[in-house]
């Protein structure tokens, strides 16, 4: 349902995505995150066709967002983090206006209106003027907008930002729901939402994909923590040549002793090869210890990476 084929967008010599690539097939809810800057609102706006890429291509529903820009439109419900809205109209009017802008047949206006309502839990305040609801009320009303034309694809920027934990829960449940009929792009800072919500996970850090998988598998990997007397480079660089190590990143480095963060390779267990190549070397094994690690450390550690990828590269 979204395509996007080496997406690359400059303002000038700044270069906001660099040869993104990613995809997303019916159903699926996947959480779009990445640092401040990293280029995850480039992304949504060039897929709400509110930009044009520099170069590369997007499509949404099968339709290019250069050549088909209406019927993209047509195809996507957008939330955007700050939700434009008239706070002078009441709940049901405004969405009843947006629902004819969308093209919503005069027949099935009212039925598509207050499904909406109903779907956004704001049966209680639908007569009201906008103007005078919580943020959490009206991030509501832009979510009620977003689904009025029963769209198949959804981008949501921070869909549940000024919400009280209630709404919190009420709202990621509606996610869930909607992923039955809709594709679902989520973007937001909170890695508990993203754990709660989505099946799949596109970090982009620097404008490229610095990681794109499902959560499942992100979240199933193990991590090893090993602690030893040393010169911190020095062990690092021994232990990435362990067979069966993917990565190796310094955690700490104080008063001789280092602790590192290992990634294994998938299938191997590399822990006593580690222990032997530590004692080999004359540096004292304090700990070793296999532990599960979080969707923070892996977003941390794929943008770290990312980064110093592009500095070398750069610098290069």
């Amino acid at each position: 349902m979204i395509e996007v084929q080496r997406l690359s967008k400059s303002y000038g010599a700044l270069r906001a995505l660099d040869q993104v690539s990613f995809a997303l097939g019916r159903g699926e809810i996947a959480g779009l995150l990445g640092p401040n800057g990293a280029g995850k609102t480039t992304t949504m706006r060039i897929l709400t066709t509110f930009l044009a890429p520099t170069s590369g291509r997007a499509a949404v529903g099968g339709h290019d967002v250069l050549d088909e820009p209406l019927a993209v439109r047509r195809s996507i419900g957008y939330l955007p983090e700050n939700v434009p809205l008239y706070p002078e109209m009441r709940v049901r009017e405004l969405l009843t206006f947006r629902a004819k802008l969308k093209d919503v047949p005069r027949s099935e206006r009212r039925r598509a209106v207050s499904s909406a309502i109903a779907r956004c839990g704001l049966g209680e305040v639908e007569r009201r003027p906008i103007g005078k609801l919580s943020r959490g009320f009206r991030q509501r009303v832009g979510l009620a907008d977003a689904i009025v034309h029963s769209p198949p694809v959804l981008i949501l920027d921070e869909p549940t930002a000024g919400m009280d934990p209630i709404q919190v829960r009420e709202v990621r449940a509606l996610i869930r729901e909607l992923a039955e009929r809709h594709t679902v792009l989520l973007s937001t800072h909170i890695m508990s939402e993203v754990e709660a919500v989505c099946d799949r996970v596109v970090i982009i850090a620097r404008g490229r994909i610095a990681l794109d998988g499902r959560l499942s598998e992100l979240r199933g990997g193990d991590a090893l923590r090993v602690e030893a007397r040393g010169p911190a480079d020095l062990i690092r660089k021994a232990l990435a040549t362990v067979p069966g190590v993917a990565s190796v990143r310094i955690e700490s480095d104080s008063d001789g002793i280092v602790t590192l963060d290992l990634s294994p390779k998938p299938g191997d267990d590399p822990r006593e090869m580690i222990a032997a190549k530590l004692v080999a070397s004359g540096w004292p094994l304090r700990a070793l210890e296999a532990r599960r690690r979080s969707l923070e450390e892996r977003f941390v550690e794929a943008v770290t990476r990312t980064s110093f990828a592009v500095s070398d590269r750069e610098a290069g």
